[in-house]
Parts: structure tokens; sequence; C-alpha cells
């Protein structure tokens, strides 16, 4: 490869390059010096030195000549400046001297001027000392003059304007003042003054809490009369509307409707509640930094003050204003909650309430631990419903109130079911039991709005003309009504009372048993027991049908009443009770005719050992059945329980006869007397059947026992299947008692025949003893 040839710069292309480069250019300020380093390059890079060095000299050579040249052209205006400047150079030494001479007199003119001017000058300084020392008082005086106020503005009770002066003070922008000791004093002082104003704002709601104290009970006076007056007019609603019969007050629809004529106890025409003392002073103690210490401070004196509410112990007397100062209490602190943001807690407010709830509750029970008046009670519940029903409006948990309630009630339901049963002891111990008589219609109508009927039969004697007599006697009209006070009473206490419906239903229940068992029905079994009158025990089986009939509709129409009210059903079980003392009392019935019985004459003088058998039943007899049929046909009684009573009079007469040949009151007897008792029985059954009553089966074990004997049928009796097909009714024991009489009677007569007869009931006896011993007896 040929070497590379260098470039050759010609003569005319280095002149153009130092043309270029422009080293005296007047317009500029620098020289250009960087454009050499490119051409030096090139130069030693193509090694033209020389020439580059001769091109340079040769352009020196023309610049100098062309300097000469513009000098040469130029020189004698040079000459004519140089001239003119020594010229004006004489003239400014002149004047300088001039100068020197006028500052000299000047000077000497001046020199007292001077001295004025520095006197003028340190008078001028004294005066702004003066004004700024003035101007210094002035604001010492102004900061003064707030500190004066502030204490005024607090005797005025105007704490917040006064605690913005302070922060005034605090936030003043520096000057002269800020550095001065009265300034640093007036600011020490600060802290003190803010304390004044914070005790201040404190008393001023500790004497608001002591002003809120003295009118809680009004508040609470206001607010009870005004839920009165809102229970008043939602039941004259209730009235008029079938449709809100189970809507009570502060259901949602009652509350809708209250809405619109809603009162406000703290403020009205009677009553304005300022809470501005108590805004105040969270407000300053907010700005304070110091809102928890207030809070504490409110809590505690809340307290003590709810602690006094209640004194120990607890009058009753005075348990209406109790109720109305826990009222007002719980009112203002609920007004406090809504309305002071985060000063007060539900939580704190809640702690108040249950302890309040808690006392009250703890005297109100010790104070009626002894009460044994139910009225009593009931104003002490008309009290605490009041304050609850006011109370929930404001939203408060009533729960433990209404637990007191119902734990009052139940002393009160006890209390009140003692009351009435000694009512209904006195009404059956007084009862005449002899058919209520009624003069009026007006008479009769009143009694039977009391009385509880079915239907039919409420209809039959409202179609019956007064005067007349009713089927009860006066103490089951009177027990009537005392079972509709007792309901009522009952009621009375649980009105307005919206929980537990069905532990009241319960006990309204229990309670209802337990008066009609063991006051009523017990009364009565205890009067028939003592009486032998048989119209009045007639009269006492009439009325404890109808008290049967009575529970039946007492629990339909009782249940009817609580339905209407959300309630439950009402049982009542007493009807059971009452059928028990109306089956004693159709056994006394038994009883009282039976002792007749036992008194009459010819039933006790059979001969046992007749000599011959009767050919006609015994005379007794036919007065003993005229009077059992007089007394018991004439008994006001259903024909059922006079067939009873027939049927228990006959039994009574099968088991005399009975008695008297199987018993231990006759030693011995003969066949002549079986035959005659069987002849007396077979007249008894025909008379009472030709009267339109059949009793043959009072009758039939003495038939059989005595047939087996009468017959000689006692070998057949000993066959198992004869006797069970033939004699069942029979009874081994009372056979054999039978025939050990009759065997004693023959072993005790002197006649051969007699004895041997004697001996063969004996021997029958004793076969009949062993076959079954021990049984039935």
């Amino acid at each position: 490869m040929p070497p590379r040839r260098r470039p050759q710069f010609t003569q005319e292309s280095i002149d153009q390059q130092l043309q270029q480069i422009h080293l005296l250019d007047q317009a500029s300020s620098s020289e250009n010096l960087e454009q050499l380093g490119p051409i030096i390059k090139q130069i030693h890079a193509n090694r033209q030195q020389e020439a580059y060095l001769r091109t340079l000299q040769a352009l020196i050579e023309s610049k100098d000549a062309e300097i000469e040249s513009i000098c040469g052209d130029n020189y004698q205006e040079f000459i004519s400046s140089v001239s003119t400047l020594f010229s004006i150079k004489s003239y400014t030494t002149n004047l300088r001297e001039k100068i020197t001479t006028l500052d000299a007199s000047v000077s000497q003119v001046g020199k007292s001027l001077v001295e004025k001017k520095k006197a003028l000058l340190q008078t001028k300084k004294t005066a702004a000392n003066l004004d700024e020392a003035i101007d210094g008082l002035q604001a010492c005086l102004r900061v003064l003059d707030v500190v004066n106020r502030v204490g005024e503005m607090i005797k005025e009770g105007k704490y917040w304007s006064a605690l913005r002066s302070l922060e005034d003070i605090e936030s003043m922008p520096p000057t002269s003042l800020s550095t001065t000791p009265l300034f640093q004093h007036v600011l020490s002082s600060l802290p003190s003054l803010r304390t004044q104003i914070k005790d201040a704002v404190t008393a001023s709601m500790k004497q608001w809490l002591l002003d809120i104290r003295n009118v809680s009970a009004q508040i609470g006076q206001l607010a009870l009369d005004a839920m009165d007056l809102r229970t008043r007019r939602w039941r004259s609603r209730r009235e008029k509307d079938a449709m809100l019969k189970s809507s009570r007050v502060g259901s949602a629809v009652e509350v809708i409707s209250y809405e619109k004529t809603e009162y406000n106890v703290l403020d009205n025409d009677q009553l304005k509640v300022d809470f501005k003392p108590l805004y105040e002073c969270i407000h300053i103690y907010t700005a304070l930094d110091s809102l928890d210490e207030i809070r504490r401070s409110y809590q505690a004196d809340r307290k003590a003050q709810s602690d006094l509410i209640i004194p120990e112990p607890l009058p009753l007397a005075s348990l209406p204003s109790i109720a109305q100062e826990i009222v007002g209490y719980f009112i203002v602190e609920n007004h406090v909650l809504n309305t002071t943001g985060s000063f007060r807690s539900e939580r704190e407010v809640e702690d108040l309430w249950e302890a309040l709830i808690n006392r009250l509750s703890k005297a109100v029970e010790d104070a009626l631990r002894n009460e044994k008046d139910p009225d009593t009670f009931l104003k002490v519940k008309e009290a605490l419903l009041g304050a609850v029903m006011t109370l929930e409006s404001y939203s408060y948990s009533t729960g433990s109130i209404h637990s007191l309630i119902l734990r009052l009630f139940e002393k009160y339901a006890n209390i009140l079911e003692i009351k009435f049963g000694k009512r209904f002891e006195s009404i059956v111990a007084q009862d005449d039991f002899q058919p209520m008589y009624v003069e009026k219609s007006s008479e009769k109508d009143e009694v039977l709005d009391t009385v509880w009927l079915t239907r039919d039969q409420r209809e039959q004697l409202i179609q019956s003309p007064a005067p007349l007599n009713l089927p009860w006697s006066q103490g089951f009209y009177l027990c009537c009504q005392d079972i509709r006070s007792f309901v009522h009473n009952f009621y009375q206490f649980i009105e307005g009372v919206s929980q537990h419906h069905r532990n009241i239903d319960d006990l309204l229940s229990k309670s209802l048993d337990a008066i009609l068992m063991t006051y009523i029905s017990e009364s009565i079994a205890k009067r028939a027991q003592s009486t032998n009158n048989l119209s009045q025990l007639a009269q006492i089986i009439t009325n404890l049908e109808h008290f049967e009939i009575s529970c039946a509709e007492l629990e339909r129409s009782l249940t009817n009443i609580r339905s209407s009210q959300r309630g439950g059903t009402i049982r009542v079980k007493a009807a059971a009770s009452f059928a028990a003392t109306r089956t004693k009392a159709l056994a006394r019935v038994t009883e009282v005719i039976s002792s007749k019985l036992d008194d009459y004459p010819g039933l006790s003088e059979y001969d046992w050992t007749p000599k011959a058998r009767q050919d006609m039943p015994s005379g007794y007899l036919y007065d003993l059945v005229n009077w059992l049929t007089t007394v018991v046909d004439s008994l006001a009684l259903k024909d059922a329980y006079k067939e009873e009573a027939y049927r228990g009079a006959v039994g009574y007469l099968a088991s005399c006869f009975m008695d008297f040949l199987t018993g231990r009151d006759i030693p011995m007897l003969n066949e002549n007397a079986v035959a005659n008792l069987i002849m007396d029985v077979d007249f008894l059954d025909e008379e009472f059947k030709r009267s339109g009553h059949s009793y043959s089966a009072a009758f039939t074990e003495l038939r059989s026992t005595t047939s087996v004997v009468m017959s000689d049928a006692v070998n057949a009796y000993l066959v198992a299947s004869i006797r069970q097909t033939s004699y069942a009714t029979v009874k081994p024991k009372r056979l054999q008692a039978l025939l050990e009489k009759l065997a004693r009677y023959g072993l005790e007569c002197r006649d051969a025949a007699s004895r041997e007869r004697g001996e063969k009931r004996r021997k029958e006896a004793e076969a009949v003893g062993r076959l079954f011993p021990g049984e039935n007896r």
C-alpha cells in the first residue's frame, strides 16, 4: 500500500487561516487564542513550521506599518489635547485654593450654628426617650387594664372573655415592653389568673348543680303530669278505635301520634332550666385542656346527689315525691348526654341509673316486707310505673324496675288472695243456703250481670218475671261479686305493665284456683259436713253446680279480656275441686238420710229368733218408705241427684240388713228371722219399683247370701264352678258368719232336730272358712 500523502498548504491558505484568527479584533474583549490550536497542530503535522513562521513575520510587519501610519496621521491632535489638559489643570488648582479659603471662612461662621445644632439634636434625643417612655407606660397601662378587666369579667361571669383576654396578652407581638420586668411579672401571673377563672367557673357549675337538685322534683312532676295526660289521651283514643286496643303508651303508633304535641319539660311556661353554667364550664375546661378533670368531678357530684335521693329507711308516703326527683334527675342527665358531645358517656349515665335503681328496689322491698295492705302495694306500683313509662320515653332501660314491679305483684297477689280468702270464708260461713229471692227486675238484672252462667241459663232467667227465687243462694252471688272484685284488683296492679304477660296470667290462674278451691270449695265442704239440714245440703249441691259452670265461663271471659291485651290463656282448674266437693255433699246427703234411718223406730227392733215366719212385711217399713220418698222428692235437686240419694238410702238399708245377718252385733239368729228379713227386702224393692225407682242391685248380695242358706246350697257353693256362676256376689266370710250365727242358735236349742241342724251349720261354716281363709272379710 503506497504511503499516504500529507496535504500541502499554499501561501494563500496559510494567510487565509491567519486572517481568520483576528488576533487584534477591536470589537472583541478577549483573545481568540483557542483558534491557534488546530492551526499549529496542522502545521506541525505537515512540518511546515518554517513556512508558517515566515508568513507570520510578514503579517507582523504589515500590521506595524499600519500602526505607524495611523499614529502619524493623529499626532497633532494629540499634542493639542495635551496642551489643553495642562491649561485645565492650572484652572483646577486655582479653584481648589479658592474653595479652601471659602471653606475656612464658612467654618468660622457655622461653628456657633453647629453647637446649636448639637444642642437641638440632644433635645430631640431626650424628647424621643420621653416619647418612648410614655409609649412604654401606656403599653403597661393597657396590659394592666386588661389584667384588671379579667378580674372584673370573672366577677361578672364572663369566663370565656376573661380567658380570651389572657390569651391575647400571651400572644402579643414582641415589643420593647416584652423585655420589661413588669411584663414578665404579668406573664408569670397568667397561670394564677387561669386558675381563678377555672375556680370561678367551677363554683358556678357547682351552684348550678345545687339549683338542678332543687328543681329535679319539679322537672319530674312536670314529666309525670305530661305522661299522665299522654296516657289518658291514648286511653281515650283506644276506646274509640278498636284497632288500637293492643297498643300501649310508648308503642310505635302512639309515639308517632305524640310527636305532634311533644312537651318539653325543661323549657315551658312553668319552668325553664338554664344549662349555660354547665356548657360554659365544659367550654372553659376544654380550652384549658382539663376536660377529664371536670368530667370526673361532675360524675362524683351527680353520684353524691343520687345517693341523697333515697332515704334509709324509705317512708312509703314519700315515694311519689322520690319518684318525681328520680325522673327529674335522669331527664337532666339525658339532656346533658345529648347536648354536650363527648363530655358524658352512656356508660357513666348507665352506672348512675343502675346504682340508683338497685338502691330503690332494695329500699322499696324492705319497706314492704311486713306490709299487709294491698292498697299500699297499688300506690307503690302507681308511683313506680309512672316513672317507668316516663323514663322509657327517654330511652332508659327499665327492665330492673319492671322486675321489681313483678316481684311486688307476686306479694300483692298473695296478700290479695289472703284478704279475699277471708271474705270468701266469711260469706260461706254466713250463707243461709236458701234460694236467693229477687223482688224487682232491676235486682235480677244486677245479679245476672254479676254471676257466670251458660247462655241457656241466662236466657231462661231473663225471661222469668220478677219476683222469683233464683237457683242459687245469696252466698253464690256474693262470691261471684267478690271474684270479679278480686280480678279487678288483680289487673289493676298490672295495668300499664308491658312485660311478662304469661307470668301474670299464670299467677292469676294459680290465685283464682287457690281462692276457688281453698277458700270457697273447701269452706263449702266443711259447711256441708257440719250441717244436717237436707234442704241446705241440696242448696249447697246446686251452688256447687253453678260454681263448676262459673269456672268455665270465668276462664272464657278472662281469656277474651287478655287476648285483647296480647295476654295468654287463663286456665281455671277449680272445677274439679267443686265437682269433688259436690260428690262429698251428695255423700253427706246420704249420710244425713242414713242417720235419720238409723234413728227410725223399728229398724232395730227385729226379733232374730222368732218361733214362726211372718206372713206380711214389718209395719215400720210403710212409714219409712213414705218418709224417704217425701224427703228426697222435696229436695231442690236434679232427678239424677235424687236418684243418687235414693240409691244411697237403699244401699244403706241393704248394708244394715247385711250387717244384721253377718255383723257382730247380733250373736245368733234362726231361719225364720232370715225369711222375715227377706220378706221386708222384697217389700222395699217392690215399693221403690212402684214409685218409679229400681234398686234391686242393692240387695243382690243379701239375696244371694241368704239363698245359699235357705236353699241348703252350701255344698253346691263349695264347688268352684257353681260358686263362680251362681253365687259370684256371695262373700265367703259373710256366708261363714251367717252360718255360724245359725249354728249357734241351733246348738243352744234343746230339741234334737234343732241341735242337729245347728251342728250341720257349724260344719258348713267351717268348710266355707277353710275354703277361703282370710279372704273377703
